[in-house]
């Protein structure tokens, strides 16, 4: 997801319109959202769902995948079941690969996934989608934080390679050198570093490991296309909400999991030194400042992005993720497409949209929704 393309979006168009006041991705994974500010107080009908068309869509329709979108969905599917009647949206947020699993398998009608398909996934879809094949279709996006745990240390502040080296249990004290340098005047304590990553194949795993390996190639070996987490050395969690708990639990920990995650649990997050003038916070509009520079590497009814994570644009968070939902662009079954097709015609409206900021997301960029919005009516 790295590569520029001429088909790039313009990043003034995209600008404009991300996510001003919007808030963050909410976790990826097989996770228990009763921790998120959405689970809270419940999800809410908006009064968008008066607006919705249902277009046929009728019986039950089942999903899964990323949870990343997990609180997404359940105030999308609970606006959509009450505007249409006798329908029935079942998503499982079991984690980005466990999503695209069931989907090549046919068990689903459509996958979340915080990457997109790769390659063998593609033709693998071919096997389910009769004549067509799987494609990728963004719905939100936003900042995965580096939370940590560090009594007496409030504004910690990493670097691409300090953090691959943590992760990679390379620097295991907080006070290390690398650490103390990028912390003047901080009280870091001589005691061991706790890193906690996902158990479960994550597409937050993946974007973490291609932040890691495009900003800190030297200090980062392994595969950025892995969901698995591929290092040795660290404590396992499953899902971003056993990620969290963890590091709320334990002192002097670190870990990795969606914003709306640490803003939960009251989990301090780490500022990222870029190279830009000033560290850079975990927050949806500064992570909104490295989506803005998407680029669209896909071709035809595929629109799978690429992202900036070395960019050292001011204000810029680089360590960002895209949700997307991946369907059948030809070869859907008959019983499930108009409600697959009625369904994500409303996330990806601008009413489906605005509802986003509700639950912790940022809503797409103007020109990416446009594109999407052209797509899902041509399913077949």
């Amino acid at each position: 997801m790295k590569l520029s393309r001429k088909n790039g979006l313009r990043a003034s168009a995209i600008g404009a319109l991300v996510v001003s006041g919007a808030l963050v991705l909410s976790a990826c994974g097989s996770d228990n959202n009763s921790e998120t500010p959405a689970k809270e107080g419940g999800a809410k009908t908006s009064a968008a769902a008066s607006n919705i068309a249902c277009e046929g869509a009728k019986g039950q329709l089942l999903a899964a995948g990323s949870s990343a979108q997990k609180n997404a969905m359940d105030l999308w599917v609970k606006n959509f079941q009450a505007a249409c009647s006798g329908v029935e949206i079942n998503y499982q947020g079991i984690g980005s690969g466990g999503g695209i699993t069931k989907f090549n398998q046919g068990q689903v009608a459509f996958a979340g996934s915080d990457s997109a398909l790769k390659d063998e996934e593609v033709a693998e879809s071919q096997k389910i989608c009769k004549g067509g094949k799987g494609v990728n279709l963004p719905m939100v996006g936003g900042p995965i934080a580096i939370g940590y745990k560090l009594e007496g240390v409030d504004n910690l502040v990493l670097d691409a390679s300090t953090i691959a080296k943590i992760f990679d249990n390379k620097i295991t004290k907080w006070n290390d050198p690398a650490i103390a340098k990028l912390n003047p005047g901080a009280k870091l304590p001589d005691s061991t570093i706790q890193a906690f990553h996902r158990s479960d194949e994550s597409g937050t795993t993946q974007n973490l490991g291609k932040y890691l390996s495009t900003a800190a190639a030297a200090d980062w070996k392994h595969d950025p296309k892995s969901k698995s987490w591929p290092a040795q050395g660290g404590q396992a969690a499953n899902g971003s909400s056993g990620v969290a708990t963890a590091v709320k639990d334990a002192e002097g920990s670190i870990g990795y999991f969606e914003l709306s995650y640490a803003t939960a649990n009251k989990i301090s997050t780490v500022s990222i030194n870029t190279g830009a003038a000033a560290p850079v916070a975990a927050s949806s509009e500064n992570a909104s400042k490295a989506i803005a520079a998407a680029k669209v590497k896909g071709t035809g009814n595929d629109v799978a992005l690429s992202l900036d994570y070395a960019t050292k644009a001011e204000g810029a968070y680089p360590i960002v993720l895209v949700t997307y939902e991946i369907a059948c662009d030809k070869g859907n079954k008959a019983e499930t497409l108009p409600t697959l097709k009625a369904f994500l015609n409303y996330t990806v409206s601008e009413e489906g949209q605005k509802v986003l900021a509700e639950a912790g997301y940022a809503p797409l960029p103007a020109e990416i929704a446009a594109k999407v919005r052209a797509i899902v009516p041509t399913l077949s």
